[in-house]
């Protein structure tokens, strides 16, 4: 092969692989992940520290999705988040996969059952949490609150979101959940 007929072999192909990567940007592609563009019906993401004056470390992190194809079941949400609490070197973590998650606008509830922990009150329980995602200072709220801490809580539940988040640490995301209603 020449060196001419060499560059122009080397120069499209360049040009598609460069092609195709910027089909996958523009119709919204998720790093090859099989839904070509397809927006997913709901999603919460990001880590946050909370606010505490004492000097707690109590960090909150999501990766919840809800797929485009399951957008009428917020109970086919996949993923997991992660929360832990520690002062002055004793606490605890908790690892829970979701098992549902609904936003509206920017705010978010997550469900999921623990599923690893150094927490006995933790360990395969169902716990709730929801994000307020406006941007400045994020907000959470948590369902174990209150005096009777041991309820399993229902899939899809949690306090409102009344813990600010501690400044420069709030990055959620939440995708709004776009419901398909009847016409008719």
């Amino acid at each position: 092969m020449n060196r001419r007929t060499k560059i122009v072999a080397v120069a499209a192909a360049v040009l598609l692989a460069l092609g195709a990567g910027g089909v996958a940007v523009a119709s919204g592609g998720n790093g090859g992940h099989g839904n070509h563009g397809v927006r997913e019906a709901a999603a919460l993401t990001g880590t946050a520290k909370l606010y505490r004056p004492a000097g707690d470390d109590i960090t909150f992190s999501f990766d919840a999705h809800l797929a485009a194809k399951d957008n009428k079941d917020p109970q086919a949400a996949t993923g997991t988040f992660r929360f832990s609490h520690y002062k002055d070197g004793k606490g605890g973590y908790a690892v829970a996969k979701v098992d549902c998650l609904t936003t509206g606008g920017k705010v978010a509830v997550v469900t999921g059952k623990v599923i690893e922990t150094d927490v006995d009150a933790f360990r395969n329980k169902r716990v709730g949490v929801s994000v307020h995602d406006d941007g400045k200072r994020d907000r959470l709220g948590y369902s174990w609150v209150g005096r009777d801490t041991n309820l399993e809580v229902p899939p899809c539940l949690s306090a409102a979101p009344f813990e600010k988040v501690l400044p420069g640490t709030g990055d959620f995301t939440v995708l709004p959940w776009q419901v398909d209603y009847p016409t008719e």
